[in-house]
This record gives structure tokens, sequence and C-alpha cells, in this order.
């Protein structure tokens, strides 16, 4: 349950995403097209046939609370006669639930960002099946998709907003002072940074005092090198720490990690350097380092607290393909599930048009929003580097939900101890591969066997 963990608002940069940057952009990109389908997705009079009211709770407030009332307006334009009330819990939500739950009363619908909660409701016996909006979801979201949110072959969640985490985000100055261009595969990322040493500028910025970004890093490695198959076992603990594919993946790593001269600050610099001051050192003036390996959140920090442009200071680009033919496309996300306590007609009408096209685009003008509704039109994002980070999602073949938020807190999601602590221990000491699988694995059989 990683978003009740993050200190200082980071889980809300990491799941908002581009929320700043598209605001910032929105003033300059002001009229870029959508799909030309109608937001609301309805006739001015509606469905009347349907009525009753859905109490709506979620992780959304401030901006991210706005957008979801302008899509609950655009529901309403076809459902004029359900009522839908939401109200944000914010990251709390998993242990607010818990005890509307155990007192008897919660709400219709909820939003949440953890699979492995979704999967605890469900064998608990509290949500409800969508197998009314199967349709709906099939038409509109690839398998890879609908599988994120399918149990026990049923359908129990709705991804409706997701983010990319395989990005890289580089420092255009430092690029073009080193004469390199964007790198697509892991070698020609290596070659890069040996190349951006050598101009006088350290390749890597890492945000080591927080262990969810070095988990980030080997995660996008791991499923580059193994694919989606391989990386659903990893992250279900069907497959042990001690795998050899483990250990080539960790090998990966600390070509990066490892290269410590190549690392602003180095190794005890980036141990004490937490997202996401590490942003901040990649795109200042002049920049102190060339590039960062997280996702699509580091654009909201690079326009809160650097003055770098798009295009000019900064852009994005996948992260870089490892082994050909395995996934190279595959995209990692995290996100918000759309899970169901109730089921009536007025459930099953407001969830029905979470799942299209219309709902979605509501939300991706306003920017600060990603989807895998193969409907959507990347035009409907409002800027080139939106369109980047976020059109690989749309109708993405192969797609794989953040390891850490689905294993057991204790082991994915605590800071200082589990996968965190022992990648900091990793980043300190990248040469004692065998050590650090072998503390992983006896981490995570603890933790698989509490559950917690």
């Amino acid at each position: 349950m990683r978003g009740s963990q993050w200190a200082g608002g980071a889980r809300a940069a990491r799941l908002t995403g581009l929320v700043a940057l598209l605001a910032a952009i929105l003033a300059v990109a002001a009229g870029c097209g959508g799909s030309g389908k109608k937001s609301g997705g309805g006739s001015s009079t509606g469905n009347t046939s349907v009525s009753g009211s859905v109490k709506f709770w979620g992780i959304w407030s401030a901006t991210e609370q706005k957008a979801i009332q302008k899509v609950i307006a655009g529901f309403n334009k076809q459902y004029p006669n359900v009522k839908v009330t939401y109200t944000s819990k914010g990251d709390n939500i998993p242990t607010i639930l818990s005890t509307a739950i155990t007192g008897g009363s919660p709400p219709d619908v909820a939003d949440v960002a953890q699979p492995g909660l979704v999967k605890q409701l469900v064998q608990q016996g509290h949500l409800k099946p969508m197998t009314y909006a199967k349709s709906a979801i099939d038409a509109n979201f690839t398998p890879a998709w609908t599988n994120l949110g399918t149990i026990n072959g049923k359908i129990y969640a709705l991804l409706f907003k997701a983010s990319n985490k395989s990005t890289l985000w580089y420092s255009v100055p430092a690029f073009k002072q080193a004469g390199v261009s964007a790198p697509k595969t892991w070698s020609q990322l290596l070659s890069n940074a040996k190349t951006i040493k050598a101009s006088g500028t350290p390749a890597y910025s890492l945000c080591g005092s927080s262990g969810w970004t070095l988990t980030d890093i080997f995660e996008n490695i791991y499923l580059r090198m193994w694919g989606a198959a391989k990386y659903d076992d990893l992250s279900a603990h069907k497959i042990k720490w001690t795998d050899p594919s483990v250990t080539k993946a960790m090998q990966y790593m600390a070509k990066i990690i490892g290269d410590t001269s190549n690392i602003v600050g180095g190794t005890s610099g980036a141990l004490q350097t937490d997202y996401p001051t590490c942003v901040d050192k990649a795109f200042s003036d002049p920049p102190k380092a060339a590039m960062v390996l997280q996702g699509d959140f580091v654009g909201l920090e690079i326009l809160q607290a650097t003055k770098a442009k798009p295009n000019t200071g900064f852009n994005v680009v996948p992260f870089p393909a490892i082994t050909p033919g395995a996934d190279a496309k595959a995209v990692e996300t995290g996100g918000d599930l759309i899970v169901t306590f109730k089921d009536d007609p007025a459930v099953e009408a407001f969830v029905k048009y979470l799942a299209t096209p219309q709902a979605a685009e509501i939300w991706a003008k306003l920017g600060g929003f990603g989807t895998g509704n193969k409907n959507v039109s990347p035009s409907v994002y409002p800027d080139a580097i939106t369109r980047t980070t976020e059109a690989p999602l749309l109708g993405a073949k192969s797609v794989v939900f953040d390891m850490s938020d689905q294993q057991p807190a204790s082991f994915g999601a605590t800071t200082g101890q589990g996968e965190w602590g022992i990648f900091q221990k990793f980043l300190q000491n990248p040469s004692s591969i065998s050590s650090i699988q072998q503390q992983l694995e006896t981490s995570a059989s603890k933790a698989y066997t509490t559950g917690k």
C-alpha cells in the first residue's frame, strides 16, 4: 500500500503525472486538437430511465477533484436522474475503506491505487464484479488493460486513470553539449553516459534516499529484459528473488549505480538525495546531471521547481529497450482503479460511462491524465511532451502494474525496509548482488507468509 507511505506528497506526484506541466503548456497550446467526440457523450435530454444515487470515494483532491467533477458532469448529461456524490479521502483511503467496511457503510464506488488491496477486498467478499460492464470495457481497452482488473476470471476493477512509469527524462542542453541524441536502446544509454561524462557533466541523477525510485529503475530493467509474463511472476513471488533472471537484471542496473563517478554527488550523494531533489539537479541551469530514469511525474517537478522549458530545456523518451522481442514497448503503469461495493442500475450506468472514451477525454483535455482507452485519440492530449508520455498507454498490448504496489506493504512499500531499504543497500554496494538477492528473498518470503 505504497500510497500511504510516501512522504511529502511523493505519491501524489507519481500518480498525478503532468498536472503542472500541462497547466503551463496549455497556456501556449490552447486550441490543440481533440478527437471531435462530444465530451459528455450524450444527447441534451439524456437517459431518464435510470435514477438513483452513487456515493463515490477517491484519493483525488484539489485540481484532480475539479477534474473528476467535470467527468461526473459529463455523466449527468447522459443520466440526469443519477446523483453522483464524490468525496475526497486522500491517500489514507485504504484505511478509511477498511473502517467503513467494518462499520457496514462502505461507499458505492471507490478509487484505489493498489491492486493488492483490490485482490484482498475480492477475497474477503466485499467487492461486486463488473460483469455488466464487460462489453464496454472490452470495446475500449485491450486485454492487457482489462487483465489488470480481472480476478478469478471476473472484472472487479477498471483502471480509469493511469500513468506511464517507463520513461527517461533528459536535459536537452546537457545532451547537446555532449553531442548525443536520446537513447533508444540500453547500449546507447551506456554509450551516451560515457560521452556525457567526458563532456564535463555527470550522466545520472539518482534519488537514492527515496527507495522507491530505485525499485522503479529495477522494475523497468526487468520488464525490458524478460517481458511482462516473467515480470508478473516475480511480482507475485512465483519466481524467487534469487532467480538467475533477477541476477542478470541487477547486473544491468549495477552498470548505472556502479558508475559512481558518473552520478552527480557520487554514491554517497545519491543516497542522500530524495525525490524530487534529483530532478531539480538535472534540470537546473546549468544542469548538474543529464538524465533521470523515472516516470511521467517528473514533468510536474521540472516545471514546479526549475526554469527549464519543454523541448529546449527538457524532453522525454521511452525507457530504453534491452532484450529484442522482450516486450520492447511494454509499459509499466501506476494508477487509479475503480471498484464497486454495490450493484444497482445507477452504479452500473456510472461504471460503464467511465469505460468510454468520452469520459476519459474530459479529463485528458484538462491535463494530468493518462488512459489505456484505445479509442481515445492521441490528439486529445494538449502538447507534444504529453503525447510522448501518455500516447504509449493507448492500446498498449503489454502493460504491467508497478511491482511494489502489488506486493505486501512490509516488502514492497515501507521506507527503509523490504525492497526500498534493500535496494538502497544495493546502491551503496553494487557488487554485492548475491547478498542483496538473498536479502530480498528473505524479506519477500516473510511478507508473503504473513500477508502484510
